[in-house]
């Protein structure tokens, strides 16, 4: 389909220079810019912050660090207390 669209100037230029560089279309950059920010806005739910993105991919390791945690305490427990410093 078919529209008009308004990009302000420099932000066409920046657009149309990365494209050339990339040795691409202005409406293939556009195409896939476009694509891209729709396919995380539908997989990011209004709840989730922008960050989490990121950070939440770790979930899975939050048992491994509590575990290395009680592993670190449990071995300063055996060092002496004049060592402590």
């Amino acid at each position: 389909m078919k529209t008009t669209l308004e990009i302000p100037g420099p932000l066409f230029r920046k657009a149309k220079a990365i494209a050339a560089r990339q040795g691409r279309t202005l409406k293939q950059l556009v195409q896939e810019a476009l694509s891209e920010k729709i396919a995380r806005v539908d997989g990011v739910s209004r709840e989730q912050k922008p960050w989490m993105l990121l950070a939440g991919g770790l979930k899975h390791l939050h048992s491994e660090n509590r575990r290395i945690e009680r592993v670190i305490e449990a071995e300063f427990e055996n060092i002496e207390p004049e060592d402590r410093q």
